[in-house]
């Protein structure tokens, strides 16, 4: 097992009081393996990432639970191991890469100092390096582009120095936020062929968080789906799109257009907004925007069980066999 959060917890101080962004989330990675975290904004996927990384900010903390990486709890280490393992064993390319590069330092200086930090190359040996990891991503004149300023590329040209960046000292675990977000499909298609064939190469695992379930169908192997910081399904990418069992997985199912649909057919929508962090309602917090919520949905939380081998959901009807048979012939 290279990655596993077990119950983590996050939290953040607020004018309002203290609120949970992440609410007792377990997820697992083995090596080589491309897991898809995917949900609305605001339902926990990037705080998830960022917990594993320790990049909280002043007001956020890991409350409770363990991240388990390589035998090592990333949650109890200091901040001068975390940065041994930052960039190193564990890389993350952020959503917009024009606020995660520097302005004022060039494509090279900014590419060879992570190289310089994580590996033993120095000077011409790094600087080379650099030029080679940049062709690896498919940047053309990579000697002109090191000499370049962020400003001066366009967003798949950053994007792909994010990658190399990241890619440059050979991580275990690759940490994408919505790396293809500001993209177009062209590029975007790039972008995931280019991460599929360095995951190939190098056997990196990777956690790709996206609210797009086309690039999830394309890259991942399993898929966890939250909503309100909580894990509400997870199970292999075939029977996800197969079989999504939880309503709210269902909704974001039916908001995809499809080949097929007719021109003038509406797309179907999931009614409502997430909640708000310091006002989660009782019970399903799904309940408020469920077609399908009854009584027991508004009083009492489900937990994440299995219904199936490689199969856990959290929904009360999903758990129940009968009940789900009878929503489906429209009882309910």
């Amino acid at each position: 097992m290279l990655l596993e959060l077990k119950d983590v917890r996050t939290v953040f101080k607020t004018e309002k009081g203290e609120v949970t962004s992440v609410d007792r989330v377990s997820i697992r990675l083995e090596k080589g393996e491309t897991i898809g975290i995917v949900g609305e904004s605001g339902c926990g996927k990037s705080v998830t990432s960022l917990s594993i990384m320790r990049l909280l900010g002043k007001n956020g903390s890991i409350r409770e639970g363990e991240i388990r990486f390589m035998d090592k709890d990333l949650a109890k280490l200091s901040e001068a191991e975390l940065r041994l393992i930052r960039g190193g064993d564990i890389a993350m390319i952020f959503q917009e890469p024009m606020t995660s590069l520097n302005p004022v330092f060039t494509i090279g200086n900014q590419l060879t100092e992570a190289i310089r930090l994580h590996t033993d190359l120095r000077g011409k040996a790094a600087e080379g390096y650099a030029i080679e990891m940049l062709e690896k991503v498919g940047i053309p004149r990579p000697e002109a582009i090191m000499k370049s300023y962020p400003h001066s590329l366009s967003g798949g040209m950053r994007q792909r120095v994010m990658i190399a960046m990241a890619l440059s000292c050979k991580p275990k675990l690759l940490i994408a936020d919505e790396p293809t977000t500001a993209l177009d499909v062209t590029i975007q298609a790039q972008i995931l062929n280019l991460m599929k064939e360095l995951r190939e190469e190098m056997d990196t695992s990777i956690m790709l968080i996206t609210h797009d379930l086309g690039v999830v169908a394309e890259m991942a192997d399993k898929v966890v789906v939250m909503y309100a910081g909580q894990v509400v399904e997870e199970t292999d990418v075939f029977t996800l799109f197969e079989q999504p069992l939880h309503p709210y997985t269902q909704g974001l199912m039916r908001s995809i257009p499809h080949i097929e649909t007719d021109a003038e057919e509406m797309l179907a929508s999931i009614p409502g907004a997430v909640p708000p962090l310091s006002n989660m309602p009782k019970g399903c917090r799904f309940h408020t925007r469920c077609e399908f919520a009854v009584g027991k949905c508004l009083s009492e939380a489900p937990m994440l069980l299995p219904v199936q081998e490689g199969h856990e959901v959290r929904c009360w009807m999903a758990q129940d066999p009968v009940a789900w048979k009878t929503r489906e012939e429209g009882a309910i």
